[in-house]
């Protein structure tokens, strides 16, 4: 099911970010530390009740010389437009304020749910002061904490009962891939070069695309659909609302994607934003192939081989993906992209049998002990496939907090080298075996 987008929207200084942050630490997130990846803070998965939802703090929105309330305004226009459900917050010590009533303003435009979350409500002697803010004509406020956490479960109930559900976009026997990436990587370009005509307006300025647009096509054996999304820029690099929105959108491209299409500029070289890009579909679980875009454009003397080790060395944790090195101006390596695309596809989609997947896990329990950790050692009793999108592995075992981070790795290793996963993260959960 597509993910939702929730937006936490309100003036500077109410708690938003201790709120996201708060929202994104519950028991049940899963929001992940892989090492390597540099991840926005401004965007999040969450889960609450088994449902799963993107969380944005909209408070990173910054707009070069722009008013204050202008900047206020922005944030709220943006959540408008892409959010599913609009978290209202303000501060509960302050009371009401000027800038809450010209947020109120804007959301009654809204056909989205709103919810006013009154923050910094510390104890219940303070919950009597939230009843000022039903004068914000937005429904009853939720008292809550994000620095203690009081209330916040009651607002993620409700956020989670708001959502709508959104059925599976069917592409048919389509493979859907985004082309993901930073500004001005030629994204649009590969798009063209692979539909063999211009659909998609190119110009030599970063940030032309603004939307996400699909275009189905065919290669004569294969059906695709290829999204071309905005450039993923980082917090620091948002200046102006429409980027925002931009970006926004190409998350939701990802979420609708099979397999995403990491594309880096060889002119430039592999920088840290290329990896917080990646972040992204790599939270997502997507699968993934790497294309080295402008390779006519490297600078003189680059091998490679060397560009590859290198852009390996900074991607540990996609090692499985696949990496392909072109040229969207001269149509260089082109031709390779689809059937890497394919591959990383039919590896997300490859399931394998009970009982081979069984005897592998023992003969890796054999070979290699698992390790004495958090006072005891893990031990698999059985194991089962229970999803593709991506292969999702269940070891039922004596006790999860047995399990380390290394020896998942190596169990992952071992799948890798008896089946071809590559181009596909693999999904090892644990659960007690009664």
């Amino acid at each position: 099911m597509p993910l939702g987008l929730v937006a936490l929207v309100g003036a500077p200084n109410v708690g938003k970010s201790t709120l996201f942050n708060r929202m994104l630490g519950q028991r049940l997130s899963i929001v992940e530390d892989t090492p390597g990846i540099t991840r926005d803070r401004l965007y999040g998965t969450a889960e609450w009740l088994t449902r799963k939802f993107r969380l944005v703090d909209t408070g990173g929105i910054e707009i070069q010389k722009a008013p204050f309330q202008e900047e206020i305004r922005a944030q709220a226009l943006i959540a408008i437009e892409e959010a599913d459900v609009i978290v209202f917050v303000c501060d509960g010590k302050v009371g009401v304020t000027s800038d809450d009533l010209a947020v109120a303003k804007l959301l009654y435009r809204s056909d989205r749910p709103v919810l006013v979350a009154v923050n910094k409500i510390d104890n219940v002697e303070s919950i009597p002061e939230v009843a000022e803010f039903y004068s914000l004509g937005l429904g009853d406020p939720i008292p809550c904490s994000g620095s203690h956490g009081i209330g916040v479960g009651d607002l993620l109930d409700k956020i989670v009962s708001l959502l709508p559900n959104k059925a599976e976009e069917d592409f048919g026997d389509a493979i859907a891939f985004s082309l993901i990436g930073r500004p001005n990587v030629g994204k649009s370009s590969l798009t063209n070069r692979l539909l063999g005509e211009e659909r998609v307006i190119v110009k030599n300025l970063a940030g032309t695309t603004r939307d996400s647009i699909d275009t189905p096509f065919s290669d004569g054996e294969n059906n695709y659909v290829a999204i071309d999304t905005a450039g993923l820029v980082k917090k620091g690099r948002i200046y102006e609302a429409v980027d925002k929105y931009a970006a926004l959108r190409a998350l939701a491209a990802i979420d609708r994607s099979k397999v995403a299409v990491l594309v880096i500029d060889a002119s430039v070289g592999v920088i840290d934003q290329d990896r917080h890009v990646c972040g992204y579909a790599l939270d997502a679980k997507k699968g993934i192939v790497v294309v080295v875009n402008k390779w006519d454009l490297a600078p003189k003397g680059t091998q490679q081989q060397d560009f590859e080790a290198d852009l390996r060395k900074r991607f540990k944790f996609i090692d499985y993906a696949e990496v392909i090195f072109v040229s969207a101006a001269t149509g260089r390596g082109i031709e390779k992209i689809l059937p890497a695309v394919r591959r990383a596809y039919e590896s997300c989609s490859r399931r394998v049998s009970t009982s081979i997947l069984n005897q592998i896990i023992q003969d890796a329990q054999q070979m290699n002990p698992t390790p004495e950790f958090n006072h005891g050692r893990l031990k698999i009793m059985y194991a089962s496939q229970v999803s593709t999108f991506p292969p999702t592995f269940v070891m039922f075992c004596n006790d999860p907090n047995f399990a380390h981070f290394s020896y998942t790795r190596y169990l992952e290793n071992q799948l890798r080298d008896s089946f071809d996963f590559a181009g596909t993260p693999i999904h090892i959960i644990y659960r007690q075996r009664q």
